[in-house]
């Protein structure tokens, strides 16, 4: 795709705002620095990032352009409602990483263009300090900063050698892992230059990439073929061919909650960003060693394909075995024991085919009962795999008679077969709970965090009742004031609550270790970025960290480098986010549709709109729609939805109130009681008072 393409395929959704008065921060003279952001559905990130950017970039002549990638969580909106400064393009499809910074760079003024990614947070002085190297240093094209992640662990991806043939193999072979600080072997994130120095390097992060806009100018914009991973190398590696150099800068930093505008560690992450070396590689290697290179990753991307599904599989497949093994150990000895001491004067043996075929079959159904009840799904509960086994042995009851009179045996064995799998599989979680937990409550639920909220008195009120309206299963140890708060202005406010309040910041690190803290919550309304950082590197891994940015309804942070961000927000705490209520309820759906087909005479007599009625019933089938679901909502109301995906529904949740008209706040809030409440027994409900609407369109 080229870049006049990619600028004709975008739609704005509000003015592309070119006055120096509505675009800048500060100034009106000529634009230093152009940040552009690309965004995919990180709404609650994206605008974590933009309010780190505000700060930083006052005083300077600086523009913001965001350009959004089709989401569908808000994001634009958000833009519109909260940050009307910035130049927003809102494009129709999924561009793509590359052509949607091309899209930005395309109506950029700066003199700097900042790549950056959304799931970041800049310093105050970040902008400042790293603008003055640039400007200090006319050879530079590029420059990166240190970045850490949410945990406050340097990101060694900070900085970078170009993946040569050797590089990648040192790299996928593991040996870069066990000589991290080699030249040779840990060539890939330069192991060997010092994290806290100033160097030349090879290659950038697109996570923050500054790039001399004339540089840009000079050897053209990102190349599209790479759609999301590998154009910062490209970029990086011709930057350098063109006589610049790229500069790792460390005295200033930011966060990147890594793997949140791409879910790193899967399949699809593997497969794009080995693709993405293989175009660098055909791209910029003589043909003999791009075809070295490209074996190489090609045999890499089926390594790590097959090492993940087998990790996947042993993973999912491990609990379900060991209950099947022990549920077969059970039955073979209980057949024994039947077969000699109560058969014996009967002189009834029992088939090879018992054991071959009959208790294969019952421990299946009984698994897949105790799967659709939930048994496999955390946290465990012995209630969910008793109603499975009970559920199981009434649907081999069920089925036993239908079996050839050769295959039936004692229905004795079934009852003596439920009765051990109830105890034997409940005895082996408690194991499995005792050695993990030290304990024997398998039903308790888990112990909430340890938490202190760091900011004023007026914000941390705020964020411990939008913890309590999350539902987040967390406990609230304190308050840690600001040091200005440390003030006889304040004394009164603090005194009052002088019981939550346990300290301030420069007591932060003691307090965290004498309350044995768990998660610290800071307020962002209340401490600069470069102070939370700080602290996050200070106090170190062993607490988990979150930020609130002001005025918002989120509180961000993620405890790997290696998964997604995560979030605490109101509506977050949804029963269909959950994978067992969504199962339940694609079953419930399909039982449905037996009932409606056992009962088709009396359903198209009593059910208006037959052919409708049975275009339902095809599609809920096919899992094209749901009997019930969300109420359709206005097209505005709908876009700022963020509520599980559904199909469309035939039945609503209004067919169970008096009909009449409900405005769209109304429509909404009665969708999200829907998620947030959600059980079968809703949906049956609603079907039951809404049936004569079965065939609607």
């Amino acid at each position: 795709m080229h870049h006049n393409d990619t600028l004709a395929n975008f739609t704005p959704v509000c003015e592309l705002y070119t006055s120096a008065k509505t675009c800048l921060y500060g100034q009106k003279d000529m634009v230093k620095l152009s940040v552009i952001i690309v965004n995919y559905n990180v709404k609650y990130f994206l605008e974590q990032a933009l309010l780190s950017v505000r700060k930083a970039a006052e005083g300077l002549a600086a523009e913001v352009i965001v350009v959004d990638n089709n989401s569908v969580d808000g994001s634009v909106e958000l833009i519109g409602q909260k940050f009307p400064e910035v130049i927003l393009i809102a494009n129709t499809q999924n561009t793509g990483f590359s052509a949607a910074n091309n899209q930005g760079i395309g109506i950029a003024k700066g003199e700097y263009v900042l790549l950056l990614n959304p799931d970041t947070v800049v310093e105050e002085d970040t902008f400042r300090k790293t603008i003055g190297f640039m400007d200090e240093h006319p050879d530079a094209g590029a420059l990166g900063v240190k970045m850490y992640d949410g945990k406050g662990v340097f990101l060694p991806e900070s900085k970078r050698g170009l993946p040569t043939p050797a590089t990648a193999f040192y790299k996928m072979s593991g040996l870069s892992a066990l000589f991290p600080h080699s030249k040779t072997f840990n060539h890939y994130y330069l192991g060997h230059l010092n994290n806290n120095e100033v160097h030349e390097i090879e290659v950038l992060s697109g996570a923050f990439m500054l790039l001399r806009k004339k540089v840009l100018d000079e050897i053209g914009l990102l190349d599209e073929t790479f759609f999301m991973y590998g154009e910062d190398i490209d970029l990086s590696y011709r930057i350098i061919k063109a006589g610049y150099k790229n500069y790792y800068y460390p005295h200033t930093r930011i966060i990147h909650y890594k793997g949140e505008s791409t879910k790193k560690g899967s399949l699809n992450y593997v497969r794009m960003f080995y693709n993405a070396m293989i175009i660098f590689a055909r791209k910029h290697f003589t043909a003999e060693k791009a075809r070295v290179y490209v074996t190489g990753i090609q045999t890499a991307i089926y390594l790590r394909a097959l090492l993940a599904v087998l990790e996947r599989f042993v993973v999912q497949a491990l609990l379900p075995l060991s209950d099947a093994a022990i549920i077969y150990g059970g039955m073979y000895l209980i057949k024994d024991f039947w077969q000699h001491n109560v058969k014996a004067a009967e002189g009834t043996t029992y088939a090879p085919e018992y054991m071959l075929i009959n208790v294969p079959l019952y421990i299946a159904i009984w698994l897949f009962t105790v799967f659709l009840s939930g048994g496999y799904d955390a946290p465990l509960r012995l209630s969910r795999i008793v109603r499975g086994l009970v559920a199981g042995t009434v649907l081999i009851s069920a089925v036993y008679g239908f079996l050839p009179e050769t295959m039936r045996f004692s229905r004795g064995m079934i009852l003596m077969g439920t009765a051990w799998a109830v105890f034997a599989l409940s005895g082996w979680r408690m194991l499995l709970h005792f050695l993990k937990f030290k304990n024997l409550n398998l039903e308790a639920p888990a112990a909430a965090k340890r938490a202190v909220i760091v900011g004023s008195l007026p914000e941390c009120v705020r964020v411990r009742a939008l913890l309590y309206d999350a539902g987040v299963n967390i406990d609230i140890t304190g308050y840690v004031l600001p040091e200005a708060a440390h003030t006889a202005a304040n004394a009164t406010a603090a005194h009052a609550t002088s019981a939550h309040v346990l300290g301030y910041t420069a007591q932060l690190h003691e307090i965290a270790t004498i309350y044995k803290v768990n998660e610290i919550i800071f307020c962002a309304k209340d401490l600069p970025s470069q102070q939370i950082l700080q602290f996050m590197i200070d106090i170190g891994q062993l607490p988990d960290y979150k930020i609130v940015p002001p005025e918002s309804l989120s509180i961000i942070g993620s405890n790997s480098k290696n998964t997604a961000g995560d979030l605490y927000t109101i509506d977050i705490n949804l029963n269909l986010n959950q994978p067992r209520y969504r199962r339940n309820k694609r079953l419930l759906d399909l039982c449905l549709c037996l009932l409606l087909l056992l009962a088709a005479p009396l359903a198209l007599l009593l059910i208006p709109h037959r052919k409708q009625l049975l275009l339902n019933w095809l599609q809920v089938l096919l899992n094209q729609k749901t009997w019930v679901g969300y109420v359709p909502e206005p097209a505005a109301a709908a876009a700022a939805n963020t509520l599980p995906k559904l199909q469309p529904a035939v039945l609503y949740p209004t067919d169970e109130l008096p009909h009449k008209p409900y405005d769209a706040p109304t429509l909404q809030r009665l969708n999200l009681l829907y998620a947030k409440n959600y059980h079968p027994y809703a949906d049956l409900d609603i079907v039951w008072q809404g049936w004569k609407w079965l065939g609607r369109g």
